[in-house]
Protein backbone atom coordinates (compact mmCIF):
# COMPACT_ATOMS: atom_id res chain seq x y z
CA UNK A 1 0.00 0.00 0.00
CA UNK A 2 1.08 3.44 -0.66
CA UNK A 3 1.19 5.99 2.22
CA UNK A 4 -1.75 7.30 1.45
CA UNK A 5 -3.76 4.99 1.30
CA UNK A 6 -1.96 3.72 4.58
CA UNK A 7 -3.18 7.23 5.64
CA UNK A 8 -6.82 6.53 4.58
CA UNK A 9 -6.78 3.37 6.21
CA UNK A 10 -5.60 3.99 9.72
CA UNK A 11 -7.77 7.02 9.61
CA UNK A 12 -11.23 5.27 9.00
CA UNK A 13 -10.20 2.61 12.36
CA UNK A 14 -9.87 5.57 14.85
CA UNK A 15 -13.52 4.42 16.95
CA UNK A 16 -12.15 0.91 16.49
CA UNK A 17 -8.46 1.32 17.17
CA UNK A 18 -9.39 3.24 20.04
CA UNK A 19 -11.77 0.48 21.32
CA UNK A 20 -9.11 -2.21 21.12
CA UNK A 21 -6.47 -0.10 22.78
CA UNK A 22 -6.78 -1.47 26.48
CA UNK A 23 -6.53 -4.94 25.17
CA UNK A 24 -4.09 -4.99 22.57
CA UNK A 25 -2.16 -1.73 21.62
CA UNK A 26 -2.18 -0.12 24.94
CA UNK A 27 -0.21 -3.03 27.02
CA UNK A 28 2.75 -3.47 24.02
CA UNK A 29 3.21 0.12 23.98
CA UNK A 30 3.77 0.88 27.82
CA UNK A 31 5.99 -2.77 27.62
CA UNK A 32 8.03 -1.07 25.30
CA UNK A 33 7.94 2.43 26.88
CA UNK A 34 9.58 0.43 30.23
CA UNK A 35 11.92 -2.04 28.05
CA UNK A 36 13.57 1.28 26.91
CA UNK A 37 14.24 2.57 30.44
CA UNK A 38 13.70 6.12 29.23
CA UNK A 39 15.55 8.70 32.03
CA UNK A 40 14.06 11.99 32.98
CA UNK A 41 15.22 14.69 29.97
CA UNK A 42 15.50 12.13 27.14
CA UNK A 43 14.17 13.15 23.75
CA UNK A 44 12.44 10.75 22.39
CA UNK A 45 11.20 9.87 18.52
CA UNK A 46 8.22 7.60 18.16
CA UNK A 47 7.68 6.62 15.08
CA UNK A 48 4.48 5.29 13.84
CA UNK A 49 2.71 6.09 17.15
CA UNK A 50 -0.88 6.22 16.18
CA UNK A 51 -2.93 6.95 19.29
CA UNK A 52 0.69 7.08 21.15
CA UNK A 53 0.20 3.57 22.85
CA UNK A 54 4.21 3.82 23.75
CA UNK A 55 4.66 7.75 23.15
CA UNK A 56 2.37 8.70 26.30
CA UNK A 57 4.34 6.12 28.42
CA UNK A 58 7.44 7.91 27.33
CA UNK A 59 6.55 11.11 28.13
CA UNK A 60 5.57 9.92 31.55
CA UNK A 61 9.00 8.59 31.99
CA UNK A 62 10.96 11.65 30.79
CA UNK A 63 8.79 14.06 32.44
CA UNK A 64 8.70 17.61 31.98
CA UNK A 65 12.59 18.39 31.05
CA UNK A 66 12.05 15.58 28.57
CA UNK A 67 9.96 15.40 25.22
CA UNK A 68 8.78 13.21 23.17
CA UNK A 69 7.79 13.59 18.89
CA UNK A 70 5.30 11.35 18.07
CA UNK A 71 5.11 10.73 14.39
CA UNK A 72 2.45 9.30 11.74
CA UNK A 73 0.57 9.51 8.70
CA UNK A 74 -3.35 8.92 10.23
CA UNK A 75 -4.29 13.10 11.46
CA UNK A 76 -7.48 11.07 12.74
CA UNK A 77 -5.22 8.56 15.07
CA UNK A 78 -3.29 11.62 16.17
CA UNK A 79 -5.88 13.63 17.77
CA UNK A 80 -6.90 10.84 20.00
CA UNK A 81 -3.42 11.02 20.94
CA UNK A 82 -3.52 14.85 21.59
CA UNK A 83 -6.77 14.26 23.28
CA UNK A 84 -5.02 11.37 25.74
CA UNK A 85 -2.12 13.88 26.28
CA UNK A 86 -4.15 17.17 27.61
CA UNK A 87 -6.50 14.91 29.81
CA UNK A 88 -3.72 13.21 31.42
CA UNK A 89 -2.05 17.42 31.56
CA UNK A 90 1.25 16.36 29.66
CA UNK A 91 2.95 19.27 27.96
CA UNK A 92 6.09 17.21 26.83
CA UNK A 93 4.73 15.53 23.68
CA UNK A 94 3.57 16.63 20.28
CA UNK A 95 1.90 14.54 18.14
CA UNK A 96 3.19 15.54 14.35
CA UNK A 97 1.45 14.28 10.98
CA UNK A 98 4.68 13.55 9.13
CA UNK A 99 6.52 11.08 7.05
CA UNK A 100 8.97 8.77 8.84
CA UNK A 101 10.99 8.66 5.81
CA UNK A 102 11.11 11.99 5.61
CA UNK A 103 11.26 13.58 9.03
CA UNK A 104 13.67 16.05 10.45
CA UNK A 105 14.10 16.52 14.09
CA UNK A 106 12.78 20.53 14.53
CA UNK A 107 14.13 22.93 16.54
CA UNK A 108 15.02 22.06 20.44
CA UNK A 109 16.53 17.83 19.38
CA UNK A 110 20.09 18.36 20.64
CA UNK A 111 22.48 18.61 17.91
CA UNK A 112 24.02 14.85 19.13
CA UNK A 113 20.34 13.37 17.92
CA UNK A 114 17.24 11.97 19.79
CA UNK A 115 18.28 9.83 22.91
CA UNK A 116 15.65 7.12 21.99
CA UNK A 117 13.92 5.85 18.79
CA UNK A 118 10.65 3.62 19.79
CA UNK A 119 8.32 2.33 17.15
CA UNK A 120 5.56 0.02 18.46
CA UNK A 121 4.27 -1.85 15.80
CA UNK A 122 4.73 0.27 13.60
CA UNK A 123 8.39 -0.65 11.61
CA UNK A 124 7.01 -2.74 9.40
CA UNK A 125 4.65 -0.19 7.27
CA UNK A 126 7.84 2.01 6.54
CA UNK A 127 8.32 1.03 2.62
CA UNK A 128 11.40 0.20 2.13
CA UNK A 129 11.75 -1.19 6.19
CA UNK A 130 15.49 -1.60 5.84
CA UNK A 131 16.81 1.17 4.55
CA UNK A 132 14.12 3.95 6.21
CA UNK A 133 15.05 1.90 9.53
CA UNK A 134 18.64 2.87 8.77
CA UNK A 135 17.69 6.04 7.78
CA UNK A 136 15.94 6.93 11.56
CA UNK A 137 18.91 5.44 13.17
CA UNK A 138 21.46 8.37 12.21
CA UNK A 139 18.84 10.59 13.83
CA UNK A 140 19.49 9.08 16.77
CA UNK A 141 22.53 9.86 19.22
CA UNK A 142 25.57 7.77 19.80
CA UNK A 143 25.12 5.59 22.58
CA UNK A 144 21.51 6.16 22.69
CA UNK A 145 18.72 3.34 22.52
CA UNK A 146 16.34 1.90 19.39
CA UNK A 147 13.00 -0.16 20.92
CA UNK A 148 10.44 -1.91 18.57
CA UNK A 149 7.37 -3.69 19.51
CA UNK A 150 6.37 -6.27 15.97
CA UNK A 151 4.44 -9.00 16.21
CA UNK A 152 5.37 -12.91 16.99
CA UNK A 153 5.70 -15.59 14.54
CA UNK A 154 1.73 -16.56 14.47
CA UNK A 155 0.50 -13.84 16.08
CA UNK A 156 -3.42 -13.78 14.31
CA UNK A 157 -2.96 -16.87 12.09
CA UNK A 158 -5.93 -18.41 13.05
CA UNK A 159 -8.70 -15.35 13.64
CA UNK A 160 -6.85 -14.24 10.38
CA UNK A 161 -7.13 -17.51 8.09
CA UNK A 162 -10.77 -17.49 9.33
CA UNK A 163 -11.53 -13.98 7.99
CA UNK A 164 -9.59 -14.18 4.89
CA UNK A 165 -11.69 -17.51 3.92
CA UNK A 166 -15.21 -15.81 4.94
CA UNK A 167 -14.04 -12.76 2.96
CA UNK A 168 -12.95 -15.16 0.05
CA UNK A 169 -16.06 -16.77 0.14
CA UNK A 170 -17.84 -13.68 -0.83
CA UNK A 171 -15.45 -11.61 -2.59
CA UNK A 172 -12.80 -13.57 -3.66
CA UNK A 173 -11.28 -10.79 -5.92
CA UNK A 174 -10.44 -8.46 -1.90
CA UNK A 175 -9.11 -11.56 -0.01
CA UNK A 176 -6.07 -11.99 -2.70
CA UNK A 177 -3.39 -11.56 -1.35
CA UNK A 178 -4.99 -10.98 2.11
CA UNK A 179 -5.22 -7.01 1.89
CA UNK A 180 -4.45 -4.06 -0.68
CA UNK A 181 -2.18 -4.65 -3.87
CA UNK A 182 1.11 -4.25 -3.26
CA UNK A 183 3.15 -1.18 -4.39
CA UNK A 184 5.98 -1.99 -6.91
CA UNK A 185 9.55 -2.66 -4.82
CA UNK A 186 7.91 -2.33 -1.55
CA UNK A 187 7.28 -5.13 0.97
CA UNK A 188 3.80 -5.90 1.66
CA UNK A 189 3.76 -4.85 5.94
CA UNK A 190 2.65 -8.58 6.32
CA UNK A 191 6.24 -9.32 4.17
CA UNK A 192 8.55 -7.27 6.64
CA UNK A 193 6.66 -8.15 9.80
CA UNK A 194 7.84 -12.07 8.72
CA UNK A 195 11.32 -10.96 8.44
CA UNK A 196 11.08 -9.82 11.93
CA UNK A 197 8.61 -12.26 13.98
CA UNK A 198 11.44 -14.68 15.81
CA UNK A 199 13.56 -13.45 18.92
CA UNK A 200 16.59 -14.63 16.78
CA UNK A 201 15.35 -12.85 13.69
CA UNK A 202 14.49 -9.64 14.86
CA UNK A 203 17.65 -9.48 16.97
CA UNK A 204 19.66 -10.87 13.69
CA UNK A 205 17.82 -7.76 11.65
CA UNK A 206 19.12 -5.05 14.24
CA UNK A 207 22.73 -6.76 14.53
CA UNK A 208 23.05 -5.76 10.88
CA UNK A 209 22.95 -2.15 11.65
CA UNK A 210 25.45 -2.24 13.97
CA UNK A 211 23.75 -2.54 17.34
CA UNK A 212 24.98 -3.30 20.48
CA UNK A 213 23.61 -4.69 23.25
CA UNK A 214 20.54 -6.14 21.97
CA UNK A 215 17.51 -7.33 23.97
CA UNK A 216 14.75 -9.29 22.95
CA UNK A 217 11.68 -10.20 25.18
CA UNK A 218 8.54 -12.44 23.92
CA UNK A 219 5.46 -11.57 25.49
CA UNK A 220 2.10 -13.71 25.34
CA UNK A 221 -1.29 -11.64 25.39
CA UNK A 222 -4.06 -14.77 24.30
CA UNK A 223 -7.28 -11.92 23.73
CA UNK A 224 -11.05 -13.94 23.91
CA UNK A 225 -12.13 -13.97 20.81
CA UNK A 226 -16.16 -12.78 21.28
CA UNK A 227 -18.15 -11.56 18.97
CA UNK A 228 -17.51 -7.99 19.59
CA UNK A 229 -13.65 -8.04 20.08
CA UNK A 230 -13.53 -9.84 16.69
CA UNK A 231 -15.09 -7.09 14.79
CA UNK A 232 -13.65 -4.71 16.65
CA UNK A 233 -10.32 -5.68 15.60
CA UNK A 234 -11.28 -6.24 11.73
CA UNK A 235 -12.24 -2.39 11.83
CA UNK A 236 -9.59 -0.67 14.20
CA UNK A 237 -6.39 -2.48 12.27
CA UNK A 238 -5.39 -3.66 8.66
CA UNK A 239 -7.69 -6.06 8.74
CA UNK A 240 -10.31 -3.13 7.49
CA UNK A 241 -8.67 -2.41 4.14
CA UNK A 242 -10.52 -4.64 1.88
CA UNK A 243 -13.58 -3.70 3.57
CA UNK A 244 -13.60 -0.37 1.87
CA UNK A 245 -14.36 -1.50 -1.40
CA UNK A 246 -17.88 -2.84 0.57
CA UNK A 247 -21.14 -1.58 1.20
CA UNK A 248 -23.07 -1.73 3.98
CA UNK A 249 -24.75 -4.76 2.92
CA UNK A 250 -21.94 -6.33 2.09
CA UNK A 251 -19.92 -5.46 4.91
CA UNK A 252 -22.76 -6.94 7.59
CA UNK A 253 -22.69 -10.15 5.69
CA UNK A 254 -18.72 -10.42 6.36
CA UNK A 255 -19.18 -9.59 9.72
CA UNK A 256 -22.44 -11.88 10.40
CA UNK A 257 -20.30 -14.66 8.25
CA UNK A 258 -17.13 -14.32 10.09
CA UNK A 259 -18.51 -14.93 13.70
CA UNK A 260 -20.91 -18.09 12.70
CA UNK A 261 -17.11 -19.73 11.13
CA UNK A 262 -15.17 -18.60 14.63
CA UNK A 263 -17.97 -20.27 16.39
CA UNK A 264 -17.89 -23.53 14.46
CA UNK A 265 -13.90 -23.56 14.67
CA UNK A 266 -14.33 -23.12 18.60
CA UNK A 267 -11.98 -20.33 18.15
CA UNK A 268 -11.88 -18.88 21.88
CA UNK A 269 -8.32 -17.07 22.12
CA UNK A 270 -6.73 -14.60 19.77
CA UNK A 271 -3.09 -15.32 19.88
CA UNK A 272 -1.65 -11.29 20.26
CA UNK A 273 1.67 -12.94 21.23
CA UNK A 274 4.26 -10.03 20.93
CA UNK A 275 8.38 -9.55 20.77
CA UNK A 276 9.93 -6.46 22.40
CA UNK A 277 13.44 -5.69 21.28
CA UNK A 278 15.64 -3.29 22.38
CA UNK A 279 19.31 -2.06 21.20
CA UNK A 280 21.95 0.95 21.86
CA UNK A 281 22.77 2.34 18.89
CA UNK A 282 26.34 2.32 17.72
CA UNK A 283 28.32 4.19 14.72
Amino acid sequence: MTSAEYRTLFNSTRSDFTKITPLLWGPAGQSLAFAMRHRPGDVVLDVCCGTGTSALPAAAAVGPTGRVHGIDLAEDLLEEGRLTASAWAFQNVDFVAADATTWEPPSGVPAAGYDALSSSYGVFFLPHMDSAFARLLRLVRTGGRVGLAVWREKAFAEIAATYFEVLGRRHPELAQGQAAPRTRGIETAREAGARLDTADKLAAWLGGFGTESIQVTELSNLLPATEEFCWNLVLGSGFRAPLAKLDDVAIEQIRSDFFELVTDRGIHTIDAGTLIATAVVTR
